[in-house]
């Protein structure tokens, strides 16, 4: 039999497997369920930790409409999306993920854009464009709430059409291991 120290005493190495393994599941919080969310339309596969919830609306983007679809959830104090759309023009991707970036930020409040920090955003597969980042931002609710946003903007081609993406996370207080786990789920078609 093989024998593990923990502390003074001997455990079998089975028991310490499996006091390890409950000691591991204790730590994940049942509230992060995280699952595959397939997105069809969009041609990527999200990772959500939570039974999301589905909403469509035309808006605009750079000055040119665009019919936006998000697929997101809240689970453990933290709302986690997936924002996506078609461009008309793909020569404008780089200014729409501009503009939409901006929007993102004037909804969190006239601190925000200070506070926010960029880092560029180029998975394989992305559209190698300078406004392609993962932004880290601290703002305000509507209600006046303190808020931390880790949002990324890419764009990638999709067959013969250019698809923006927004993929966010919204806590409280700044959980960056949300947000790594949440963008490292998002998977191409």
């Amino acid at each position: 039999m093989n024998w593990t120290l923990t502390g003074a005493r001997a455990l079998p190495l089975s028991l310490s497997v499996s006091v390890a393994l409950g000691l591991l599941l204790v730590g994940c919080s049942p509230a992060l369920n995280w699952r595959n969310v397939p997105l069809p339309e969009a041609a990527i596969t999200i990772t959500l930790p939570c039974k999301p919830d589905q909403a469509t609306r035309a808006v605009e983007l750079a000055g040119m409409p665009v019919e936006l679809a998000m697929t997101g959830c809240d689970a453990d104090g933290a709302t986690l999306a997936v924002s996506h759309t078609a461009l008309a023009d793909p020569s404008q991707a780089g200014a729409a993920l501009m503009h939409w970036r901006a929007a993102v930020l004037a909804n969190l409040g006239p601190a925000a854009a200070a506070s926010a920090t960029d880092t560029p955003y180029t998975p394989t597969g992305v559209l190698p464009l300078p406004q392609s980042v993962r932004t880290v931002v601290q703002g305000q609710r509507a209600d006046g709430s303190a808020v931390s946003a880790q949002g990324v903007w890419f764009a990638r081609a999709v067959g013969p059409q250019v698809r923006l993406y927004h993929a966010v996370v919204y806590t409280a207080k700044p959980r960056p291991e949300v947000a790594d786990t949440f963008f490292a789920g998002i998977a191409f078609q």
